[in-house]
């Protein structure tokens, strides 16, 4: 579990710098990844990429993780505090979500949002209120 861990606060601290090369490198190539403030999936990195770069041009996002439990097969459930704002700072959302991981080979292979694989369809309404 350290090493998956790891992984994920690693994960975490890059999005929250606003590294995107530095998350990309913890994922696979075709990493599944949930586009919660527009919905749908982003698949693989060039798409996370372009998908963050136009969040982030929207939002600015702050995602802490306060329990990361490993499960069986590789799924890693993770309770995070979740804060958005607008550019202007403005708190659109404050609350906590549950973030559930793949982990293949070490690597972030797919993220969904709570415990539902098709959660992340619509837009979140933490995304809701755009500037």
């Amino acid at each position: 579990m350290a090493d998956t861990k790891t992984l994920i606060e690693q994960a975490y601290s890059a999005f929250n710098k606003r590294d995107i090369n530095g998350v990309l490198a913890l994922m696979t190539h075709d990493v599944n990844w949930p586009k919660v403030s527009e919905g749908g999936r982003a698949v693989g990195k060039e798409e996370v990429r372009a998908y963050w770069t136009r969040q982030w041009g929207e939002f600015d996002p702050h995602v802490e993780p306060l329990e990361i439990t490993e499960e069986d097969g590789g799924r890693i459930r993770v309770r995070v505090h979740q804060l958005v704002k607008n550019l202007q700072g403005d708190v659109l959302s404050d609350s906590e979500v549950l973030h559930v991981f793949t982990v293949k080979a070490g690597l972030i292979a797919a993220m969904d949002i709570g415990d539902e694989a098709d959660a992340a369809s619509a837009p979140s309404a933490a995304f809701a209120h755009r500037s």
